[in-house]
Order: structure tokens, then C-alpha cells, then sequence
């Protein structure tokens, strides 16, 4: 588990002489909101893995869920290592965050309906998941579920003022 209290540093280098770095609470509310991430994994041979899927922010953790035979589960059983993306598709406007962490899977039934309630409050009845023996179930499907607990996170404001906020966490 990793403190929620990140060392905050904004990067002078990229960003303006008048931004500030934002704080940790503001982007844990825009990885609340946001809707859609892309994540990056990594093939067994080292080429990257980039899809969209949707994702929920609980308990100091980003959470999405795939068919455990999909690309992206397959990468994760050689290489537990990712990268979420979200944010907006401008470059004068918004604010986009990028989440470096190690995905691990979540098993137990209890928390992963807590996190099927967490999705379908985010995202509509069409994600409503049914939970049996360490998935998520949807009709004849189901999902493997996995955690992100960021090591670190970027933040890039664009327009006025451009900034770049890193936040590092370390254990607890």
C-alpha cells in the first residue's frame, strides 16, 4: 500500500514562471471523474500494449477489469507493470494525468462487490457485474479485476498557465 500523502514537486522546467503545483486532492478528484483512461502494458517481447478502457478511483487505487484471455491481462501475467492515461484531447486547454504503477489482481468476492457497486454508480446499469469466485460476471463473460496503486503520477496543465506537477509516493 502506498501513502495517500505523495511528495508534491512541480517542474520548473516545463512549466510557467507563474503556475503552481496542484495539489494531490485535486487530481485525485479529476481520476475520480474522469470516464475513460488508456492504459499501456507490455507485450512478452517489450513492445507496449495501448487500449481505452474505463477505470475507478477507490481506496488510493485505480481499478479496471478485462476477460482474463484479452491482450492486457495476458501482458499483466508477464509483466505487472502499466500506465493509465486520461485527460483531455487539447492542447490549450484541460488538465491530463498520467499514473505509473504495478497492476495486481483482485480476488476477494467482498471487494470486488464494493467495486462492481463503484462502477455502476460511475458508469450506468450497463455495468452492472455480478461477483463469484474472484471475478467480475456480466452474462456468459467475465472479467479479472486489477488494482494500480500509483508509484507516480504526472500532471500536465495546459494553457495559462502550462505546468507539470509530479507526485511520488513511497511505502507506507
Amino acid at each position: 500500500m502506498t501513502t495517500m500523502h505523495p511528495e508534491t514537486r512541480l517542474d520548473r522546467r516545463y512549466s510557467d514562471e507563474t503556475a503552481t503545483a496542484t495539489d494531490w486532492e485535486e487530481a485525485k478528484a479529476r481520476l475520480t471523474a474522469a470516464e475513460l483512461f488508456w492504459i499501456t502494458t507490455v507485450r512478452p517481447d517489450g513492445r507496449p500494449h495501448v487500449t481505452p478502457l474505463p477505470a475507478v478511483w477507490s481506496d488510493g487505487a485505480l481499478h479496471f477489469c478485462t476477460g482474463p484471455e484479452e491482450r492486457k491481462a495476458r501482458n499483466l501475467a508477464e509483466n505487472p507493470h502499466v500506465v493509465l492515461t486520461t485527460g483531455t484531447n487539447t492542447w490549450n486547454e484541460g488538465y491530463d494525468l498520467v499514473v505509473e504503477g504495478e497492476a495486481t489482481r483482485v480476488t476477494d468476492d467482498g471487494r470486488l462487490r464494493e467495486l462492481a457497486a463503484a462502477w455502476e454508480a460511475k458508469y450506468g446499469s450497463f455495468w452492472h457485474f455480478e461477483v463469484r469466485e474472484g471475478y467480475f460476471r456480466h452474462g456468459a463473460g467475465h472479467a479479472a479485476v486489477y488494482a494500480v496503486a500509483p508509484r507516480t503520477v504526472f500532471g500536465f496543465g495546459k494553457g495559462e498557465p502550462f505546468s507539470q506537477t509530479r507526485w511520488r509516493f513511497t511505502d507506507a
